[in-house]
């Protein structure tokens, strides 16, 4: 269905019916009410890539997520919309669920979308889709997309000192058997944070444990399940985030584990959630309404930045309920 066909059926122009689908008032009431009939009758869609074209701009920008259900991404979409509606733009957001075809397909359908600008917040980047993007001329921000790249606009959260400082903490506090809940360990961020717990604990001498599983609340009990059922007790339990650690703490009292005398647990990403769980989790802070602003700032010409390479977010502990000393 075209809007030649309405502007046939309802005897005007096709330049009324635009007016009519864009809310011009000069169309007088009876028009647009004869007009917007035939649109209802005959069920039509207007091209919206057909009428970006036309106009020579998009105002719609495209932001890829690895995991809407976790909190941190939702976050940082939240924060870019907002800002976003406030230059008139629109977001459309695709979720991947840590899955690079799904990345790829949602590369190539924002660019396909001609969107004003694209964000990756996503952790499954491989060179060839970051490629695509750049070929496309669509500008571009990457979040945590690791070693910096000429021309490219990357946000990148200093993941190393975060965990160390963890780390550091505990052991100070007298623990000395460390386990980690992870997911995704072959992507970026995710797999960074486990890296350096691994040469953390190392380095401090002390007996580790690693379990994997899904990000989500069940897959940071089945984790917390897998390490306790292998026998491995320990003291401290540092999560990849807050999101699977909340799933840790339910998995831990329900064995009868009470937190943080039996044992201590800590998150990272600092969501509202770990403010309200019980106990308030121990975390690392990112400062996820700062992501999302930073993202629109640099997409977005109204906001004049334009400057290509790293922004690094060097994040701070949190220290709240969920740690303590190590049981005697």
């Amino acid at each position: 269905m075209s809007m030649e066909e309405v502007a046939r059926r309802a005897g005007v122009s096709t330049a009324t019916v635009s007016r009519v689908m864009n809310n011009k008032t000069v169309v007088k009431s009876a028009t647009r009410n004869r007009v917007m009939r035939v649109i209802t009758e005959l069920n039509y869609h207007p091209n919206l890539l057909a009428r970006t074209l036309a106009g020579g701009c998009s105002r719609t920008l495209g932001m890829i997520l690895s995991n809407m259900e976790n909190p941190f991404f939702f976050d940082v979409y939240r924060a870019a919309e907002t800002l976003a509606h406030t230059h008139g733009y629109e977001v459309a957001a695709v979720n991947t669920g840590y899955r690079p075809e799904k990345l790829l397909a949602g590369i190539r359908m924002m660019i396909g979308r001609r969107v004003a600008g694209l964000a990756v917040i996503a952790s499954e980047m491989e060179p060839s889709f970051l490629n695509e993007v750049t070929e496309s001329k669509i500008p571009a921000v990457f979040y945590d997309l690791g070693s910096s790249r000429q021309g490219v606009q990357n946000i990148r959260v200093n993941c190393r000192p975060g965990i160390g400082r963890i780390v550091d903490y505990l052991h100070d506090l007298g623990h000395r058997k460390f386990a980690y809940i992870g997911h995704h360990p072959a992507y970026g961020p995710a797999g960074e944070r486990e890296v350096t717990f691994v040469e953390s604990v190392k380095r401090l001498g002390s007996a580790w444990r690693t379990a994997c599983a899904q990000d989500s609340l069940e897959g940071g009990r089945q984790a917390a399940r897998l390490l306790l059922e292998s026998g491995f007790r320990p003291t401290a339990v540092i999560c990849v985030n807050d999101f699977m650690a909340v799933g840790a703490l339910r998995e831990l009292r329900d064995r009868g584990l009470h937190v943080p005398q039996d044992v201590s647990v800590t998150g990272f990403d600092n969501i509202k959630l770990s403010e309200f769980c019980h106990p308030a989790l121990t975390t690392v802070h990112i400062p996820r309404e700062r992501i999302g602003r930073r993202v629109v700032a640099m997409l977005c010409p109204e906001e004049g930045s334009t400057t290509a390479g790293d922004i690094v977010i060097d994040p701070e502990l949190v220290l709240r309920g969920s740690t303590g000393p190590a049981p005697a």
